[in-house]
Parts: structure tokens; sequence; C-alpha cells
């Protein structure tokens, strides 16, 4: 069986449907879900990643987890794994982790404890996701109107969807009844999509999605700061910003990653926002 944490999210819940269409015994967990929230087939198991403990009822007879970075205790995570029984974990880390470690020392911190679990481990380093312009929804949907620090600054954003189905085959790759060795064992993937974007850029890819102009509004960096700091600790805020308005070039260059894994080239923030428009309209 496969456990599959943040299950209700933008990658989980496509992780859940993948893995069970594939034929996987599925376990989704998130704070807050019911059966309602996962594919028939699946078993929902409510569970809060803060608590550590809690988490046995759904590791129970698991052979995987996908975890992802969230609570203040990766080892303690990890140790109920462990007595679970699980032998493979599948992390879904920040590529921050990597080239910001000061910054993104959360995600580090986990990445340290899986690598050091003496379980198989494969860390995925997702890019800035494209479900993050679903921040724009409601001012597009009242206003057609995008806002946005560093307008012109581009970076690889990757499909949730893409990021959901490498886990898949990572998860997949290995277990009973299948071949050993699949190279993603002891593996640090970074995902990006195909190209850079602009913040610009993608609210043109939403308003041809919509097939209606949408005004985009470049913010300071103080106005962004003090919209992120509502709902984000201010060293997170600071980093994230320094990132998205100063990226390191490995920040900017596109992974082959993805296409290393699934075969095919990732998908594009435009294909993104076609499949997902009706959230804009």
């Amino acid at each position: 069986m496969i456990v599959v944490t943040g299950a209700t999210g933008n990658v989980g819940r496509t992780l859940v449907r993948l893995l069970v269409e594939a034929g996987e015994r599925v376990t989704g967990v998130a704070r807050r879900i019911t059966e309602a929230d996962v594919p028939p087939g699946a078993r929902a198991v409510a569970a809060d990643l803060g608590e550590p403990e809690g988490l046995r009822p759904a590791l129970e007879g698991a052979e995987a987890l996908f975890l992802l970075v969230a609570g203040e205790d990766p080892q303690g995570i990890v140790g109920a794994a462990k007595a679970a029984g699980v032998r493979r974990l599948v992390l879904l880390s920040s590529q921050g982790a990597g080239t910001r470690p000061q910054v993104y020392g959360h995600a580090a911190g986990f990445e340290a404890a899986v690598r050091e679990s003496g379980l198989e481990w494969t860390v995925l380093r997702s890019g800035g996701l494209a479900s993050n312009a679903f921040a724009w929804a409601e001012p597009v949907r009242l206003h057609r109107t995008a806002a946005a620090p560093f307008g012109d600054v581009g970076l690889p954003f990757v499909d949730p969807d893409d990021v959901a189905a490498v886990g898949a085959a990572v998860l997949r790759a290995e277990g009973p009844g299948r071949a050993a060795g699949s190279g993603h064992a002891g593996a640090t993937y970074t995902l990006t999509g195909p190209a850079p974007t602009t913040p610009r850029e993608r609210a043109a890819a939403l308003a041809a999605a919509l097939g209606e102009p949408v005004r985009f509004v470049e913010q300071t960096r103080e106005e962004a700061e003090a919209q992120m700091a509502a709902f984000m600790p201010l060293p997170v805020v600071t980093g994230t910003l320094a990132l998205l308005g100063a990226p390191m070039p490995e920040e900017q260059q596109v992974s082959p990653d993805v296409e290393r894994v699934l075969g095919r080239a990732p998908g594009t923030f435009a294909q993104w926002a076609t499949r997902n428009v009706e959230a804009f309209r």
C-alpha cells in the first residue's frame, strides 16, 4: 500500500487518482479528509503531520510513503513510518532547499531526515507551481486583474500534475512483483516546467484561456511583502521575494528531470491555464 500525505492538495489529489487508476492500494491523508475526497477504492484517513504519533493508523500496512514538508518533527514522522514497516520514502521538497538552504531550512531539515532514515528514499525538489496562480482567481473573476511583483522576471513554473505524475512513477517503480533497480532510490530530482515564464506572461496566458483581457498590475516589493506576510513567516517571505526578484541562474534553468522520469516534456503554463480556466471565469 502507498500512503499519500497532502492528499487533498494540488499535487496530492492528482497523485492519489493516478495511483488508484494504476491499480495501487492507496491511503490518502490530510488534516481534514473524508471518503468523498478520494477516488473509489482509496482509503481516507484524517491525520496531521504536526502530530507524528497520529499517523500510525494511516501507515498500517504501508510499503511506501509520499511525504510533504509539513509539521516541525521530520524525525518523528520518519520514526513513525519505520515503526509501521514502511520501506520507501518519497519526499516532496522545494528547489529552495538546494539553492537557498539558509532560507528554506525547514525543507532542508526534512531532506536530511529522509536521507538519514535508513530507508529507500527519493527527493522531489519542486520549482514554483503553476497552481500558485490560483491566488489570482478572485481578482481575475471579479476585476480581470492579476497583481504580482517583478513582472518581467521569468521562472520555469511546473504543472502540479507533472509533479504528481513523477511521484506516481517513482512510487510505482519498485515493489512486490516488480523489477528492482529503478534508479530512483537515492535520487534527488528537480522538477520544473519547460521554459521560464514571467508573471506578466502568465497573466497573458490566463487571458488567452479566458478569451478576455486580463490586466497585469505590477506590485512593489513592499506591497507584495505585506500581502505575503499575512500567511507566511517573515524569513520565508524575504527569501521568496529574493527568489522571485533576483533568482539564481540555477533557479531559472529548465531541469531535464520531468522528461527523464516520464519520457515526455513537462506541460506549459498555458496548458495548465486552459485546463483550469473555470476557476478564473
